[in-house]
């Protein structure tokens, strides 16, 4: 067994050492909470010192995507009722479509017919810089469908395929870090319905979107 050495009334701190410490301690927690933690948590900077250094930007950028991730948050319980309907409307209308092209391909059609009926009628293309976005709407009539292809190059977006109209509203698909999507749009009420993009990516991303179907008008809403 070692006896350790207890120390004597003399080398111990005083209080005065101890209050003064303790100040210090909290000075510099105080100082470093209001120059790092507040720019680089919450984008706070009373001091601008975190925007030169850089810390500032980043907490922005943090409560930026804390708000989008809760606005979707609450955005899908409006919308999880109407999901369900939209999926039993959805499988009534491509049943519907699946059925028609089997009778079409029965029937005998003429060559030129059939290749203007599966042509695109109308084609759009744009390259969103990282943050742009850009929102695009068919004009459409209840239970008119449209059939569309998304494609992305150079990049990856994040978008929302949602309909309104009439006081009404409905969100048929989302994505993030998408580089490309198809499929079928079933109106469920007459109004808009289309996509809005963002790219949330560090590079250009170009969106190339075909449709063919039945609605009035495609047209740019940004």
């Amino acid at each position: 067994m070692f006896n350790a050495k207890k120390p004597s009334l003399d080398e111990l701190p005083s209080s005065a050492q101890l209050r003064r410490s303790t100040i210090i301690a909290a000075a510099s927690a105080a100082a470093l909470l209001v120059t790092v933690v507040l720019p680089a948590e919450y984008g706070i900077d009373p001091t601008r010192i975190g925007r030169v250094i850089g810390l500032t930007e980043m907490g922005e950028l943090k409560m930026q995507l804390a708000e989008e991730a809760e606005a979707d948050r609450q955005m899908e319980p409006v919308f999880e009722e109407q999901s369900g309907l939209l999926n039993d409307l959805l499988g009534l209308f491509v049943g519907t479509a699946h059925a028609q092209e089997a009778m079409d391909t029965e029937a005998p059609a003429d060559a030129e017919a059939t290749e203007a009926a599966d042509a695109w009628r109308d084609e759009i293309s744009f390259t969103l810089a990282p943050g742009d976005t850009a929102e695009w709407k068919l004009v459409m009539d209840e239970g008119q469908i449209a059939e569309y292809v998304m494609t992305v190059d150079g990049g990856r977006v994040n978008f929302d395929l949602h309909g309104h109209g009439g006081g009404q509203s409905i969100t048929y698909e989302k994505g993030r870090g998408s580089t490309g999507a198809e499929g079928t749009i079933p109106a469920a009420f007459g109004g808009e319905h289309g996509w809005f993009w963002r790219n949330r990516d560090s590079q250009d991303a170009t969106v190339t979107l075909q449709l063919r179907g039945e609605y009035a008008e495609f047209k740019d809403v940004s």
